[in-house]
């Protein structure tokens, strides 16, 4: 019956990118509830599908023009929500909260959207000619994000405290939202190579959930006396995250109520 048919298409060379998507989806909601170690695994899962999802695409050689056109918009959007929404949300989360912090977030944002809607048009008209694989990235693949928020989180326990993470978080966001629109040519990875990076990203997402177990302690239990008081400007009233339970919150009070007195008694 016609009223049963549904738009787009749902074969087999998209249930990657489908699966990359709701990872992304519920690693938004995950971040918005504070829940940043499960957020920063739904990155990795996203970022771990992504690099199959045009391998497999591929694998079907009878694919009609429009199959393919729709495979690239589908692509890039799931890419947008997972590697430009997602690690935003993170980053906020995480304390980019003040003013320039907020542009930064939004600025990286725009550059991962200007890429993508450029590489679109650009893919269409080279798949109008082939469908091998290209040798090269033209700029930064907006996918790296999904490997160089996780190794930071990662390398959280060796700074002395919030303030030095949210500095190299900036720098991080910073540079790597620059090179997704700066013209260079990026070798894309070989077979060997792209398994290799698939073993790091799977021990990354396992690190990242047994990590307390493995370090002990607690980061922001060391922050220093001096910064307080700045500490407490970043963060506003929202909650302190302690390691030991890898960046779930572990006290909410207000200002008020005498925030982060438990985190620095």
């Amino acid at each position: 019956m016609r009223w049963l048919q549904m738009l787009g298409f749902w074969d087999y060379t998209v249930i990657l990118t489908y699966l990359s998507f709701a990872s992304g989806g519920i690693g938004i909601f995950l971040a918005a509830s504070m829940q940043l170690k499960w957020a920063v695994f739904c990155l990795a899962c996203s970022g771990l599908l992504d690099m199959f999802d045009g391998k497999v695409a591929r694998t079907k050689k009878n694919r009609t023009a429009d199959e393919k056109n729709f495979g690239i918009q589908i692509d890039s959007l799931c890419d947008l929500v997972c590697f430009g929404v997602l690690p935003m949300m993170i980053c906020y989360q995480s304390g980019m909260r003040r003013r320039f912090s907020m542009a930064v977030l939004v600025l990286y944002g725009l550059a991962g959207l200007v890429r993508l809607a450029y590489f679109n048009v650009m893919e269409e008209k080279r798949q109008a000619v082939t469908e091998a694989d290209k040798e090269y990235y033209q700029g930064l693949p907006i996918t790296s994000m999904a490997i160089a928020l996780p190794i930071l989180f990662l390398l959280a326990p060796m700074f002395l405290n919030h303030i030095q993470f949210l500095t190299i978080m900036h720098l991080l966001v910073m540079i790597v939202g620059a090179m997704f629109i700066v013209d260079f040519k990026l070798k894309k990875l070989t077979a060997m190579k792209m398994i290799l990076l698939v073993f790091v990203v799977v021990l990354i997402m396992l690190t990242l959930i047994f990590v307390a177990k493995i370090l002990g302690g607690g980061i922001f239990r060391r922050v220093k006396e001096s910064d307080r008081n700045r500490f407490q400007a970043d963060m506003g009233s929202h909650c302190l995250y302690d390691y030991e339970r890898f960046m779930e919150p572990v006290s909410c009070k207000t200002m008020y109520e005498g925030l982060f007195e438990d985190c620095f008694s």
